[in-house]
C-alpha cells in the first residue's frame, strides 16, 4: 500500500540530508500509508494523540491505536513499514492512551539515540507532550527541522493506486446526486433530502460512510453553502447539494443544484451561464497555467454575463483531504 508515495518521500528527504523525520499529520499519515481511521463520530475517544510515523531511512513504522489497528491490516506485506500498537480501550485499568502512545514513542525514537544529524519533523500537529519524547530521548548534535507541508506538492500528483480510490467515491458520490434528483420535491425539508441522499450513499458502500458537505435551500440567508436543517422546500426553489463521501481516506467532491418542480426562466437563464462558465474553466487547464489565472478569467467570464457577484473559489483538488492543491483561488502562496 502507497509505495510509491514512501519512494517520492525517501528521495525528498534525503535531498535534505534527513534520515529520521516525525510525521504528525493526519493527512501525511494517511498518504504515507493508506491508513485511514474512522471519523464518522469525530476523534477517538481513546486515542492518545495523531497516528504517528517515524521514519528512519527508508523504514516507516506507522505507531496507532489497537483498536485502529484493522485499519492498517493491508500493511503487513509491506517490507518497508512497520505497524505497532498502543493501548486503548480497557476494562482491567483506567484509560491512559496519551501515556501509552508516549511510551511507544520513545520505545521507537531511541532505538538509535545516538545518532547525530537532522531529525524532520510536522511540528504543527505533533502535541507538545510528544515533542518533548524528541528532546528527552534524542542526544545533543541533532537538529530538528520543521517539514510541514512538505508533503503536499507530492500529494498533487496522484498513483494509480490514489485514482482507483478517488474513482470508487466518486462513484459513491454519483449515487448520492441520483437520490437527490429523484427526492427532491415541494414540502421537504433540507434535512429529508439529506437522508435520503446519506441513506442511498451508505446503501451503495454497505458500510458507514462520512458524508458532506451543503445541502441548502436558495432563500436561506448567506445561501452559498451549509449543513441541512428545517427549513423547507417550496415549489421552484433552488437546492444547492455539495457532496463529499470519505472513503479509505479519500475524499471526492461534486456539487449541483436541483429544482423543486419546473425552474423558472431567470434560474434557467442563471444555470446556463454556469455550465458555460464550467467548460470554459475546464478549456483553460494545461499544463504551465497558473491556478489563479482560471479563476481570475472565469470570474470575468460569469461578470461579463452579467453577474458580478462570484462568492467561491473556481475549484480545487481533491485526495486524502476535501481541498488539496492546487486551489484556484485569487492568490497565489508563495514561499
Amino acid at each position: 500500500m502507497h509505495q510509491e508515495q514512501r519512494q517520492r518521500t525517501n528521495a525528498l528527504l534525503e535531498s535534505k540530508a534527513i534520515k529520521r523525520a516525525l510525521f504528525a499529520n493526519l493527512n501525511s499519515v494517511k498518504w504515507l500509508t493508506g491508513f485511514a481511521p474512522p471519523i464518522q463520530t469525530g476523534p477517538n475517544l481513546f486515542a492518545g494523540g495523531p497516528p504517528l510515523i517515524w521514519y528512519e531511512d527508508g523504514h516507516y513504522t506507522l505507531i496507532v491505536l489497537d483498536g485502529q489497528a484493522g485499519e492498517a491490516a493491508g500493511l503487513a506485506q509491506d517490507p518497508d513499514c512497520t505497524v505497532i500498537t498502543y493501548l486503548g480501550y480497557t476494562i482491567q485499568q483506567p484509560v491512559a492512551g496519551a501515556t501509552h502512545l508516549r511510551a511507544a514513542l520513545q520505545e521507537v525514537v531511541s532505538k538509535q539515540p545516538g545518532t547525530r544529524g537532522k531529525i524532520g519533523v510536522e511540528m504543527a500537529d505533533l502535541p507538545v507532550s510528544l515533542a518533548q519524547v524528541l528532546q528527552e530521548t534524542i542526544h545533543d548534535g541533532v537538529e530538528n527541522v520543521a517539514i510541514d507541508q512538505w508533503l503536499v506538492p507530492l500529494r498533487m500528483i496522484k498513483t494509480p493506486e490514489e485514482l482507483a480510490k478517488l474513482r470508487e467515491n466518486f462513484a459513491l458520490t454519483d449515487v448520492g446526486h441520483a437520490a437527490a434528483r429523484k427526492a427532491i420535491q415541494p414540502g421537504q425539508r433540507e434535512i429529508d433530502l439529506w437522508t435520503e441522499i446519506h441513506s442511498a450513499v451508505q446503501q451503495k458502500a454497505g458500510r458507514r460512510m462520512p458524508l458532506g458537505n451543503d445541502c441548502v435551500v436558495g432563500y436561506r440567508p448567506a445561501n452559498i453553502g451549509g449543513w441541512p436543517g428545517e427549513l423547507e422546500i417550496r415549489a421552484h426553489d433552488s437546492v444547492i447539494v455539495d457532496l463529499s463521501t470519505l472513503a479509505h481516506g479519500y475524499w471526492s467532491d461534486s456539487c449541483a443544484t436541483y429544482y423543486a418542480g419546473e425552474p423558472t426562466a431567470e434560474q434557467v437563464a442563471l444555470h446556463h451561464t454556469i455550465e458555460q462558465a464550467l467548460e470554459y474553466s475546464i478549456g483553460l487547464v494545461r499544463p504551465g497555467v497558473a491556478a489563479k489565472t482560471i479563476d481570475q478569467k472565469t470570474r470575468q467570464f460569469i461578470s461579463d454575463a452579467g453577474y458580478p457577484v462570484y462568492p467561491h473559489h473556481t475549484g480545487h483538488g481533491v485526495g486524502v483531504t476535501g481541498h488539496e492543491e492546487p486551489r484556484m483561488i485569487l492568490f497565489t502562496i508563495t514561499k
